[in-house]
């Protein structure tokens, strides 16, 4: 069963058409998956500084917890 109407891999494949769906789309979808890989980067970098000043913050209250009953 031929979908593309190539009935016998032997044949000259530059006298052939469309081999594979979206031809020509390459770079289009390479600078597409570049995109969405800088911008997972940039979100996953926003995440985890968020992760990390709020861990901060808490480790910060503690501290200041413990000064004030030091100082009771």
């Amino acid at each position: 069963m031929s979908t593309n109407g190539i009935e016998s891999w032997a044949v000259d494949l530059a006298k052939t058409t469309a081999v594979y769906p979206f031809q020509g789309m390459e770079f289009i979808l390479f600078l597409a998956g570049v995109a969405f890989w800088i911008w997972w980067h940039v979100v996953q970098f926003r995440q985890e500084k968020r992760e990390i000043d709020h861990v901060t913050d808490a480790s910060d209250l503690s501290s200041k917890s413990k000064d004030l009953i030091d100082k009771y």
